[in-house]
């Protein structure tokens, strides 16, 4: 299945739902309430939570194929799907309690992190760097934004840069789990746009620290929704594709993750992981910062990451400071 966040344009009231037949249909309206209307609450539910979204949404298959979305009514005669057009997505966790982000985490990423020629980079000797574990940093939830947001470049860096990764979302209480175990706990994927200010990150890392670089309002864009783990064959047999105003800059494969995605689950279940929290898989190579000579997103930039059966998020990059977190 595909869940997601929403908001019903006209209406400020934000609800969660799945995404079928080119609709989303409220799992809360067509419940009766029974779901909620929050997805870290409907997370916390468990198998259960699916169990019941997947009969809800049996009932009405046959006339979301059949139907205009409009005439889909819930038990007490609420309307509950609706088209693409007449909704605005959220990030499919729109507060997540933390994000954790896996850093150098593609091998022929390290390698261009030893390549960059910025001077604030010299000195961190990356070309020393030696797997022995995960190895990575919180990012602030209040970062996040969903496919489809406009980010302004923040008026502090002048060089805003990208990354594609696949977020983990988790689905269950989590805490020193085995990786034999791991992916028992996972809800589900989704696609990450890791967006940094390359030269605050760089300054951060001379004082062993990463906190504005990549944790700036809007440099956490997700989504655009969350797909349950039964819908992949192999997430770690996933084509990943970033572009810029339609030029591939990242071209990689989940495959070539130096540790997968139940060795990442295991690791950061060092720390209590609960339902909502995202993991991040570290980004391919094919940023702007390993370039010759960096073309840094700018105002009027679209950015468009795609992985395999997970779907397009989207990132409109504009001018003017961020907005405050809301």
């Amino acid at each position: 299945m595909r869940f997601a966040t929403f908001k019903i344009k006209g209406d400020d009231k934000q609800t969660i739902g799945a995404f079928i037949g080119n609709c989303y249909v409220d799992l809360h309206a067509i419940t009766g309430g029974a779901l909620p209307d929050t997805m870290i609450a409907f997370l916390c539910l468990g198998d259960s939570g699916q169990e019941q979204a997947r009969a809800a949404l049996k009932s009405v298959a046959g006339d979301l194929q059949t139907s205009a979305p409009e005439s889909l009514k819930a038990p007490n005669g609420e309307r509950c799907a609706y088209a693409e057009e007449e909704i605005t997505l959220c990030a499919p966790v729109p507060r997540p309690g933390k994000i954790m982000h896996t850093s150098c985490n593609f091998d022929a990423h390290l390698e261009e992190l030893a390549t960059w020629q910025q001077p604030e980079w010299q000195s961190h000797n990356w070309g020393d760097f030696h797997f022995v574990h995960p190895t990575g940093f919180l990012e602030a939830p209040s970062s996040v934004v969903a496919s489809g947001a406009e980010v302004a470049v923040p008026h502090f860096t002048k060089q805003l840069d990208y990354e594609i990764e696949i977020g983990i979302i988790i689905g269950k209480k989590a805490f020193r789990v085995n990786a034999a175990d791991a992916l028992d706990y996972v809800a589900g994927f989704t696609i990450f746009n890791d967006l940094s200010a390359r030269d605050i990150q760089a300054r951060e890392h001379s004082n062993m620290v990463i906190l504005l670089g990549k944790s700036f309002n809007g440099s956490c864009p997700f989504g655009p929704h969350l797909v349950t783990t039964d819908e992949l064959d192999d997430p770690h047999n996933l084509d990943m594709k970033l572009r810029v105003n339609g030029e591939i800059r990242q071209d990689a494969n989940t495959g070539q993750m130096h540790y997968k995605i139940a060795e990442l689950v295991s690791w950061w279940s060092n720390t209590t992981l609960e339902p909502g929290d995202i993991i991040t898989s570290g980004s391919p190579p094919g940023v702007a910062a390993g370039m010759a000579v960096p073309d840094w997103l700018a105002p009027g930039d679209l950015v468009e990451a795609t992985i395999e059966q997970l779907g397009t998020l989207t990132t409109h990059i504009v001018a003017g400071d961020p907005e405050a977190a809301g």
